[in-house]
């Protein structure tokens, strides 16, 4: 059941990606029980990842000293996309409360958004904290559309729309010409920001793509450009390494995407992808979030770290 699983490895696209992986590394499965695998975080200090099985509503924990898996938190307000702060705390989406949360040092649990203007959020899907302190999250309807991953419920929001919390807690809209913003991550140097819009899954011939805008000091957001189109599903979340290259979840495993957004290579899963992270002492390893199951690569890169 775990180890090495047929059906998984590197298929090169353009000769370029060759450099980013050792050949003989293989994918290995960590675990398999979830019904829905999304946001892997890595905690450096304890040498464990956290991800979230959205529909079982819990947070499920990897420990790398001895590979085994516990329940971190549950229930876990149908827990979707995770990241952790410049203090090594984590941030949370929560589909049923509709909000992003911070689980401070003790264990308690801080709101950072719930409503915009005054009206309940949708429900919040993926996070990132840029390197002063600034909370961003995109907020499309997935979890208020049924009961599966949260609680049906009419939208207050007039869309789908991706938000910053400011450093002293002020909540901004920076986008509002999404369909169904998801996924997202910050370039090496902070000066672009990325975000998937998989509008498709509600509107025939919808999104199924990765947007790049340029991100000024004070956190607006400018351009806007498709920079790579999936090609096989969806890109949900995603992570870019080190040397501006993205890693993106999709229907048939991993898509790496150039730095021009160009497909160079797949890390193949045999089910679809949910998200992605980079962990381990060297943050070298991805951990890959499938549908049922976490996998893990070592390769010859290294993610943006975090903190």
């Amino acid at each position: 059941m775990f180890g090495v699983i047929e059906g998984t490895g590197f298929e090169v696209i353009d000769p370029a990606f060759e450099a980013c992986f050792v050949g003989h590394v293989r994918v290995e499965r960590l675990w398999t029980g979830a019904r829905w695998s999304e946001g892997p975080v890595w905690h450096a200090a304890g040498r464990y990842l956290l991800w979230s099985d959205i529909p079982n509503n819990r947070i499920l924990r990897w420990d790398e000293t001895d590979g085994s898996v516990s329940v971190f938190r549950q229930p876990s307000n149908n827990s979707n996309g995770q990241t952790v702060d410049r203090q090594g705390r984590l941030v949370t989406c929560e589909h049923l409360t509709r909000r992003v949360t911070r689980t401070e040092h003790d264990g308690s649990i801080t709101v950072i958004a719930d409503r915009f203007e005054g009206r309940r959020l949708n429900s919040p899907n993926d996070v990132v904290v840029k390197s002063d302190g600034s909370v961003w999250f995109t907020d499309p309807s997935y979890g208020i559309l049924m009961d599966y991953e949260g609680d049906r419920a009419e939208p207050e929001q007039d869309g789908c729309h991706v938000y910053r919390v400011s450093p002293e807690g002020d909540i901004a809209r920076v986008a509002d010409d999404y369909l169904k913003p998801n996924g997202l991550a910050f370039s090496p140097d902070e000066s672009s920001l990325y975000i998937a819009d998989t509008g498709v899954t509600h509107e025939e011939g919808g999104p199924r793509h990765i947007r790049r805008h340029s991100v000024t000091a004070d956190g607006t957001l400018s351009g806007g450009e498709v920079f790579a189109e999936c090609t096989e599903g969806l890109f949900d979340g995603f992570r870019v390494d080190t040397d501006g290259r993205i890693w993106s979840s999709a229907a048939d495993g991993v898509h790496c995407l150039s730095p021009d957004g160009q497909l160079i290579g797949k890390v193949k899963i045999p089910e679809m992808v949910g998200n992605v992270c980079f962990g381990g002492a060297k943050l070298n390893r991805l951990f890959i979030g499938g549908t049922t199951s976490l996998y893990s690569v070592y390769l010859n890169v290294n993610g943006v770290s975090p903190v």
